[in-house]
């Protein structure tokens, strides 16, 4: 833990030690969580309507960031790309016609509690309501940060013991909050009873503790990860691939490239799942840059995915063709490893689907475009973004998708938007 790069600290953490500030467990215990000390720790530099945002969304979804996030923030940049993630702000508080609290229906696709099952051979285990830092566009904003919604040991073996009685599920994702909250033995306890399912192939951890957090990757946990990877079934390994979640490079720090090596020796494969968002990563160099230092760090750029239609995310919403476009120029412009696909979570439970592929009709009204989606069971679902102004098909020369009735949706999950069109 000691050979972690030390990061630029505030005024207020000057009396901390290095040792203290490379423990995990301090970091995660002295999270920024209340106005009075983002106030410390800004100054002037908080604004009034950061501090009016705050106010109004921490009943629903409560702020919390680690010292070594908040260190990498510039307070005197109001755009700040990791300010945006962090703080509220008060695009939160002005809602868009289309959100909703849980936008991928994952509460639909639970046959038992905090287990959802939604594609045929691979379901998703919820372990920890926790996060180092609660990101502001959440899709999961309904739990994370809330005590109440704590997986418990019972519900988590609830979810193991369906998983074992569930013989075509060979992949199963650890998520959460983020499982790295917990400590290394009950973790590795839930990693390990999953690998002794005779079924089960692989496993996939959905951390950000690589960005918000890194000094979590300790030399012990590197240890018993590299243990797990090495487990022999009948001379078959069972994988536990790390997927993480960088959105911009001033995430991509030397301590985030020190915990991608270390868990890039235990054998476990990297990922990264970026959300685009607007403000913060909505940039063709950005993106490029990004992908660049990702590779750099040993992970392969995975999925960039529209944002999810969750409550409170309206200024974060980009156009889909932004999505396209920055897509346009990754691939054939760098490497082919540097390419992600581009896929949207369809809203009310359709999974991912690939875009432009999974687009078969839009409608476009002044300010909202409305995306008829099909998914891998050839369903139909639909997206909501704000409408393009930038000529997108026509400055790519491309076809543009044809018109659908919108009147469609009054039959469907997104009724409500039809009205609101209305």
């Amino acid at each position: 833990m000691n050979n972690f790069p030390i990061n630029k600290k505030s005024s207020c953490w000057k009396d901390v030690d290095n040792e203290q500030w490379n423990d995990w467990h301090w970091q995660q215990s002295n999270r920024i969580i209340k106005i009075e000390q983002l106030r410390e720790l800004m100054g002037t530099f908080l604004t009034d309507e950061e501090i009016d945002a705050f106010n109004k969304t921490s009943s629903e979804f409560m702020m919390g960031l680690t010292p070594y996030y908040a260190s990498l923030i510039d307070f005197k940049n109001k755009n700040d790309p990791i300010r945006l993630q962090a703080i509220p702000q008060i695009g939160e508080t002005i809602p868009n016609l289309d959100e909703i609290s849980d936008p991928l229906g994952e509460e639909n696709d639970m046959p038992t509690p905090g287990l959802t099952h939604r594609y045929p051979d691979r379901v998703l285990l919820y372990t920890t309501h926790n996060c180092p830092v609660y990101c502001r566009h959440c899709t999961r904003k309904r739990k994370v940060s809330n005590p109440e919604s704590a997986a418990t040991l019972t519900q988590i073996e609830q979810g193991l013991e369906y998983i074992r009685k569930h013989h075509e599920v060979r992949d199963v994702v650890i998520s959460g909050g983020d499982p790295l909250s917990l400590s290394d033995e009950r973790l590795t306890r839930i990693l390990s009873d999953i690998q002794d399912i005779p079924h089960i192939e692989m496993m996939r951890v959905g951390t950000r503790n690589l960005v918000t957090l890194p000094q979590r990757i300790t030399e012990e946990f590197a240890s018993k990860l590299k243990e797990l990877n090495l487990r022999n079934f009948d001379g078959k390994r069972k994988p536990v691939y790390i997927n993480t979640h960088f959105n911009n490079p001033k995430e991509c720090t030397k301590e985030a490239a020190e915990a991608c090596f270390r868990l890039s020796m235990t054998g476990s494969p990297l990922g990264n799942q970026t959300v685009l968002l607007k403000g913060v990563n909505d940039d063709i160099e950005i993106m490029k840059e990004l992908n660049k230092k990702l590779l750099s760090f040993g992970i392969k750029p995975y999925y960039i995915y529209l944002c999810d239609p969750v409550s409170g995310t309206s200024h974060f919403r980009t156009t889909v063709e932004k999505g396209l476009e920055i897509i346009d120029n990754i691939r054939g412009h760098t490497s082919g490893f540097a390419s992600p696909q581009l896929v949207i979570d369809a809203p009310g439970g359709g999974g991912k689907i690939l875009i432009p592929n999974g687009i078969v009709g839009r409608h476009v009204r002044k300010n909202y475009t409305v995306w008829k989606l099909i998914n891998f069971e050839k369903k139909f679902y639909y997206y909501v973004a704000p409408t393009d102004t930038t000529e997108y098909y026509k400055r790519y020369s491309k076809p543009m998708p044809p018109d659908f009735d919108v009147n469609e949706l009054k039959d469907s999950y997104m009724k409500h938007v039809l009205e609101k069109l209305n």
